[in-house]
């Protein structure tokens, strides 16, 4: 095996204090720049919107919609999810769910949804998006969900964060329900959806706004041309005084050589500067469990214990790492190292792999953050056997959707590196076992014959093209074929999960689990970030990463844990070489495992740092 470079040295502590300067405070238009955050304001200087700012954005927001004769439903969150008011314009309607190609099944076509879990969905994207180095948008969330990346250029693989829009789930067990701890579920996931954006306070990220005007719940087919959408102009007039800085905007990063879309126009018909102090034409309304009051509150600063999200003080080995944890609201840690419930790892092991995969991020080269050169930002959790969390820990500016997102992947590829998952998932009758069948027909003993999964190569085969990108290609077994397919209905991952979802959003509830197979307790994710974790040829847990870039998070999950494993000695590594997926041949050749950076580092300029392990 290749000697690691392990790192102990000269660790990037990214919870830096730093300079952080004032917007321009005004509505005339958005801030220029970024004063200065990278990822340590709000830490350093915690803020948040008040109830006079909460009604100032529904109140530009219902301005700007009475200007274009729409009827809309307006949300503004708070960046950990507490939906902090919903107004609603009198006449305003409800929407259907439809990704614009005709698709039958999933949820395309749900119309029964009322409007305002809709405009929460896009609020809370918006801010569970961003951070103090990016700023998306759901229109940044509809370019990197679909088939391809960039949408409609046939031969490029699906978007880098496909099947994201299936987290952050009502049924989640990771989302908070608590008074004001986050991350709060969002109704239909992430949306794709063009309406939600972001708001800050000094390049601080302190919540997101989402509204519905316009009936359809979708995404952006087209990004070739410029849109005069209803729902993200609405938005725009509602985050003006609260802009994202226009140099951490989507439009400022690249991925793959492309660059990201934020929002397509911001022709105002409406003078934002002259709204009321607060919106008329209307009433704040109720939304289930996710508003239980009609009103106003106003949010919670993040990077503070109420928030759900705080600095570690107590654990000895996240000493010095800058590393941050889940609260409970009350200044205990949801998520703790601890050991596994079966047996099969140790609490300081646990602690160990955790750390290490932190001082992976700290050195990491960022790939989605501005400004350039910043370290990753990244959340890491840990699962057993039984799928039992043993322990969530992240960087201070990682975003938000990640904390679901993280857990998600680590189960995922535990489950899928069982020998009982085919029983499993078969038990659950349905759709389910045609997935099952599926793989098995390509894979010879899929989900029974051990074979280590991580994300990237589950992701390979739940695309649907196979090869990935290959338009015109069937399907990979875990995908719907491309006509009965949509990022509102991808195949399994949906399909695990929909009758929950479905009868959440109905009821306005927020109860779990999202599915019976406990490796999918709040969902699968399909996108890159984790590998299952071994002692010899002996499967024990697995790690999941999310955060700043695909790449990124597997290195930090395959690196972080070869590095725990040599600095504890007790046999905790990678899967054996021979037992890995990518071993198996597929049309277009072997699966891939995971993709690590060739030059990542902020602090050498070591190469390749994952061959060999």
């Amino acid at each position: 095996m290749t000697r690691l470079i392990v790192g102990f040295f000269a660790t990037l502590l990214v919870a830096t204090l730093v300079s952080c300067g004032g917007d321009d405070g005004g509505t005339g238009g958005p801030t220029l720049s970024a004063p200065g955050c990278s990822g340590g304001c709000a830490a350093a200087t915690p803020t948040a919107l008040t109830v006079a700012e909460v009604n100032r954005v529904l109140s530009q927001a219902v301005q700007e919609a009475q200007a274009r004769g729409a009827l809309a439903t307006i949300a503004v969150v708070d960046r950990s999810g507490n939906v902090l008011a919903v107004f609603k314009m009198t006449g305003a309607a409800g929407f259907t769910i439809s990704g614009g190609r005709g698709v039958v099944g999933g949820l395309e076509g749900e119309s029964s949804v009322p409007s305002e879990f809709a405009a929460i969905s896009k609020a809370i994207t918006g801010a569970y998006l961003s951070s103090e180095g990016n700023a998306f948008s759901t229109r940044t969330a509809s370019q990197i969900v679909q088939e391809n990346f960039n949408p409609g250029e046939v031969g490029s693989p699906g978007g880098p964060l496909f099947g994201v829009q299936f987290s952050s789930l009502s049924c989640s067990d990771v989302m908070a329900t608590g008074a004001s701890a986050g991350p709060k579920p969002s109704p239909l996931g992430l949306a794709a959806d063009p309406g939600g954006l972001p708001l800050y306070k000094s390049g601080i990220v302190v919540g997101g706004v989402g509204v519905i005007a316009d009936g359809i719940y979708g995404l952006d087919l087209n990004i070739n041309d410029v849109d005069q959408n209803t729902d993200e102009l609405i938005s725009v007039a509602g985050a003006r005084g609260f802009d994202a800085p226009v140099n951490r905007r989507a439009d400022r990063i690249t991925a793959d050589g492309r660059t990201f879309r934020y929002v397509d126009s911001e022709t105002l018909l409406s003078n934002p500067s002259l709204a009321p102090a607060a919106p008329a034409a209307g009433a704040l309304v109720t939304a289930g469990a996710y508003k239980p009051a009609a009103g106003v509150t106003a949010g919670v600063a993040f990077s503070t214990a109420a928030s759900g999200f705080r600095l570690d003080t107590t654990t000895p080995a996240f000493a010095g790492l800058g590393a941050y944890v889940l609260d409970n609201g009350a200044g205990v840690n949801r998520f703790p190292p601890i050991a596994g419930t079966d047996g099969q790892l140790t609490a300081p092991e646990v602690s160990r792999i955790l750390a290490e995969a932190i001082r992976i991020a700290n050195r990491a080269r960022a790939q989605i953050r501005q400004p350039l050169g910043t370290p990753a930002q990244v959340t890491v959790s840990v699962v057993d056997t039984n799928a039992a969390i043993l322990g969530v820990v992240r960087t201070p500016d990682a975003p938000v959707f990640g904390t679901d997102v993280a857990i998600q992947k680590a189960r995922s590829a535990l489950l899928f590196s069982k020998t009982t998952a085919a029983a499993a998932l078969n038990a659950l009758g349905g759709t389910i076992p045609g997935y099952v069948t599926g793989m098995q027909g390509l894979i010879g003993g899929a989900l029974t014959n051990g074979v280590a999964y991580s994300n990237r190569a589950i992701g390979n085969l739940a695309r649907p093209f196979l090869p990935d990108g290959i338009n015109g290609n069937g399907p990979g077994p875990l995908s719907k074929p491309f006509a009965q397919w949509s990022p509102f209905s991808d195949g399994l991952q949906l399909d695990l999960v929909i009758t929950k979802v479905v009868a959440n959003v109905t009821a306005g509830a927020i109860a779990g689990p999202c599915s019976t197979v406990p490796e999918a307790t709040n969902g699968i994710q399909i996108f890159p970030g984790s590998v299952p974790i071994y002692r010899g040829a002996v499967l024990v847990g697995a790690i999941g990463i999310s955060g700043d870039g695909i790449d990124q998070d597997d290195m930090v999950a395959f690196l972080g844990l070869a590095n725990a494993g040599i600095a504890l000695g007790t046999g905790i590594a990678n899967a054996p070489s021979a037992q890995r997926a990518d071993q198996i041949a597929v049309p277009g050749g072997l699966l891939r495992y995971v993709n690590c950076p060739v030059a990542p580092f902020l602090d050498t300029t070591a190469t390749n740092v994952c061959n060999g392990i």
